[in-house]
């Protein structure tokens, strides 16, 4: 699964929620009937709900949405009151990765065809494998399972990162001196 999108907040009292933007496609992803994967097992409010209480569906189909503030304002099929909404906080909207297609830019990558990729360094020795990637505001980090079993953040740049092998099955990284050693 993709992450495209993480459920802020609720935003006034008809159901209407705060959605981070996690994809580069926001108009494709978010249109007006759009189904959506939740993902909710890092929330920790909802790991301390009740059995029977009521959770996040599987699925959400995006009924309206509307830009605010460099965020959207969506409003999902069959959650209509600010209680249900607020129940949603910090849900993961996600996508197949299946049903993305690859880019056509040979330095555009999606998460899903990185994560699992070996990480070595300049000479050929293995580092560590990609986890998973993260997306800061200045950039993303490559979330890496370093030999030792430690966990490392390499930030994704060119400067860093010059080589992304995927056909390979292997990014290369020239990590500065004392990357790894927090």
């Amino acid at each position: 699964m993709l992450v495209v999108g993480q459920i802020i907040r609720a935003h006034g009292v008809r159901g209407e929620v705060v959605v981070d933007i996690r994809t580069d496609e926001p108009s494709d992803r978010f249109a007006v009937g759009s189904v959506l994967a939740t993902d909710s097992t890092a929330v920790r409010h909802l790991q301390t709900v009740p059995a029977g209480a009521w959770r996040p569906p599987a699925t959400v189909t995006v009924e309206s949405v509307r830009p605010h503030q460099g965020r959207l304002l969506i409003v999902f099929e069959g959650i209509y009151d600010r209680n249900l909404a607020e129940d949603m906080r910090g849900v993961l909207l996600c996508v197949d990765s299946a049903d993305i297609p690859p880019s056509d830019d040979p330095d555009e990558f999606n998460d899903h065809e990185l994560v699992g990729l070996s990480v070595v360094d300049a000479d050929g020795e293995r580092v560590g494998e990609l986890v998973r990637i993260d997306h800061a505001p200045a950039h993303d980090l490559l979330v890496v399972r370093l030999t030792d079993g430690r966990t490392g953040l390499v930030p994704f740049v060119r400067e860093i990162v010059p080589q992304v092998d995927v056909p390979g099955g292997r990014i290369v990284i020239t990590p500065p001196e004392g990357l790894f050693d927090l």
